[in-house]
């Protein structure tokens, strides 16, 4: 049993550290005790029992309340810093602008701040609301496309929304809350307009919508499209309540009053040489409200874009192109004319 003695003596060693000792500081063996490496505690000597000092009372340093004076200080060293590192020079570092210089920068504050008011959601879209553009005399260019107004808010059916662009589809929104691409009429037009912005927002693959008051603007998602070829129309049969506009070009049928009219949104049809099934949808619209024939229409496009115009077949999608002896557009894939 010679080889037991050493675990017992340890037992004992281990009983005589952790007795109580009557008088001493520590709670648990009543050691003498030292000051802890945690602030507010002591530690026992003996057994390394820690607790908090009952006598400790923490000393709390308060701040003085910050000023007017420590902003313009803190302001004023930054203005400083940045005039005296690689950002000298910056615009809005130097207080003597330019009439020009400030109107400028209130335009470029205004569409920063303005673009990120969207209805979007910004965990879920990969959204760059803030790419902005400048001309040659630094003037910001607008990144809107098209844009949707709500006139009425007397919706009784049967209204839509297109968009369409060549080689990706068409997308439709309704005035049909039933529908997941629906939408809902509002108590005002406000509500109305923000009902649409957000069923575009969350379902469309082409287009941004930002809404400002009654007014719907668009903006295209991907850099990759171009703002030519991006077709919208608007079917409103019971009334006007919506009316699409692309490039101050109103689009609506039964607003155009002569062939100056008719021309000005053939031109803005032919913009990127492709006539759209809804494009075409709205030509006709126009051509029965002015009565105006194929063979003036085929002319008037001739006029325009030559015998280059294309139209988007409905059956296939491929593009069809003109034979201007025939006054009309012949697709291959269906042989069929369109």
């Amino acid at each position: 049993m010679a080889g037991f003695g050493n675990i017992r003596k340890g037992r004992r060693d281990a009983v005589e550290n952790l007795e109580y000792t009557e008088g001493g500081d520590c709670p648990r063996c009543g050691g003498e005790a030292q000051s802890s490496t945690m602030k507010g505690y002591l530690m026992c000597v003996g057994c390394n029992h820690e607790w908090a000092d009952p006598d400790y009372v923490e000393e709390s340093e308060r701040m003085p309340p910050p000023t007017y004076r420590q902003d313009a200080e803190m302001i004023e060293e930054f203005k400083k810093d940045i005039a005296s590192g690689s950002l000298a020079g910056v615009l809005g570092v130097d207080s003597n602008l330019s009439e020009e210089q400030e109107a400028s920068l209130g335009r470029l504050e205004d569409k920063w701040m303005s673009g990120m008011k969207g209805h979007f959601n910004t965990a879920t879209e990969d959204r760059k609301p803030l790419m902005i553009s400048f001309d040659d005399d630094d003037n910001i260019v607008s990144t809107e496309v098209a844009a949707l107004t709500i006139v009425a808010n007397e919706f009784d059916g049967g209204e839509e929304i297109r968009l369409e662009y060549p080689g990706k589809g068409t997308e439709f929104y309704e005035f049909n809350v039933a529908d997941p691409n629906g939408w809902r009429k509002g108590r005002n037009a406000a509500d109305t307009a923000r009902s649409i912005a957000n069923v575009i927002n969350t379902n469309s693959n082409l287009v941004y919508a930002t809404l400002e008051g009654v007014r719907i603007s668009l903006e295209l998602r991907d850099e990759k499209l171009k703002a030519a070829s991006l077709v919208l129309f608007v079917d409103d049969p019971g009334g006007t309540d919506i009316v699409a506009e692309k490039n101050g070009v109103v689009l609506d049928a039964r607003d155009v009053r002569d062939f100056e009219d008719y021309r000005s949104v053939v031109e803005l049809v032919l913009e990127d040489g492709i006539i759209s099934p809804s494009e075409d949808q709205l030509l006709w619209s126009m051509r029965q409200q002015l009565g105006i024939d194929d063979v003036y229409h085929i002319q008037m496009v001739m006029e325009i874009c030559g015998d280059k115009a294309l139209k988007e077949c409905t059956g296939c999608g491929n593009m069809a192109p003109l034979y201007p002896e025939y006054a009309a557009w012949y697709c291959q894939s269906c042989e069929a004319w369109c």
